[in-house]
């Protein structure tokens, strides 16, 4: 089951998800560790990754009164997994995978002894 390149060095693939709800995140998450599973890979994870608080201060007023102050937050939240030793299988399940659109997904490969 597991694909072995250059000798001793096998493939492993990160997956980096990004969204503004963490409840779209963790059905997302749910549904890339099934199919990694179904798959018959190794998987490190998820492992939740500290949420980036980013927030915006505007005036109320568009003249006067700079006291009167609104602040506005976004929170977009992280998840981390590793796929270990990933086959051929493992990438066509996770391309065949429908998620959600808000779920930025970043797909890094890698090689490890």
């Amino acid at each position: 089951m597991k694909r072995v390149l250059l000798g001793e060095f096998m493939e492993k693939i990160r997956l980096k998800l990004k969204a503004y709800d963490h409840r779209v995140l963790d059905r997302s998450v749910v549904a890339i560790v099934e199919a990694v599973k179904r798959s018959g890979s190794e998987i490190r994870g998820p492992i939740p990754l500290p949420t980036k608080n980013k927030r915006y201060t505007v005036l109320r007023s568009p003249h006067v009164n700079k006291d009167s102050r609104e602040q506005f937050e976004i929170r977009v939240y992280s998840r981390l997994i590793d796929i270990i030793s990933a086959t051929p299988e493992t990438v066509d399940s996770l391309m065949k995978l429908d998620l959600a659109p808000e779920v930025d997904v970043e797909v890094t490969s890698m090689e490890t002894k």
